[in-house]
């Protein structure tokens, strides 16, 4: 074979290669690495620009597209443990038009966590009209949308600043009793009473309790990948 030629084919090798390489080593070295490009990607792909907001000495970190207009605002609320962008696979059937707003949580992602903060639902509510004000976000009545917890501080965010708010959507919110505890409900019941607490399921450290925690919050089994 002449030498012109196979320099050429390990030069394409090498080339195809070396990314293929990288990605490997980043999924079993950095998983965290690329969780982190694939949000900014999405956040890119749909518009969406991650900004910061302060109330005194406390950071918000939310993402937003678009203005505010005619149409009113719309402020989503994420679960417990979760961040802002969950709300992508969402935000990508919604208008381009409308002005959305997506926040991290009192204590989660890049909005401040202090163990001295206030995290009951009243508090985190609290914090959540203190961004509303930083932005200015209620110089016209909002859409309010939250789920899980967020879903519970959007309930009580809308009795406590009824003036704010045009409209409210709770998508499987916590907080509303049920005729049947579930096993996980019993079970944080069971923390709540007792008078050593060694660990909160919602909040695993280690694979084991990664495992038990997707046992009790998750319907469908899956295996979460052991880089993650």
């Amino acid at each position: 074979m002449d030498l012109d030629v196979l320099n050429m084919f390990v030069i394409a090798g090498g080339t195809l290669a070396i990314p293929i390489l990288a990605f490997v080593a980043s999924f079993l070295l950095w998983p965290s690495a690329l969780i982190r490009i694939y949000y900014w990607y999405w956040r890119r792909a749909l518009g969406m620009q991650v900004r910061y907001a302060n109330y005194d000495d406390y950071q918000f970190c939310y993402s937003c597209r678009g203005r505010p207009g005619y149409r009113p605002s719309i402020l989503m609320l994420h679960g417990f443990s979760a961040h802002k962008d969950m709300w992508l696979s969402i935000v990508k059937f919604l208008p381009k038009n409308l002005h959305l707003v997506c926040v991290d949580m009192p204590g989660h992602e890049g909005t401040t966590r202090s163990a001295l903060d206030d995290y009951s639902i009243s508090g985190q509510a609290k914090r959540i009209h203190q961004f509303v004000e930083c932005i200015k976000l209620n110089r016209r009545p909002f859409h309010l949308v939250g789920t899980s917890m967020g879903g519970n501080v959007a309930g009580v965010y809308a009795a406590q600043y009824p003036e704010d708010i045009c409209s409210l959507t709770l998508i499987c919110p916590a907080g509303l009793p049920c005729t049947t505890d579930s096993k996980f409900i019993k079970q944080l019941r069971e923390l709540e009473e007792s008078e050593g607490i060694d660990r909160i399921p919602l909040i695993p450290s280690t694979p084991e309790e990664m495992a038990d925690m997707l046992k009790l919050c998750s319907y469908v089994r899956f295996k979460v990948p052991q880089q993650v």
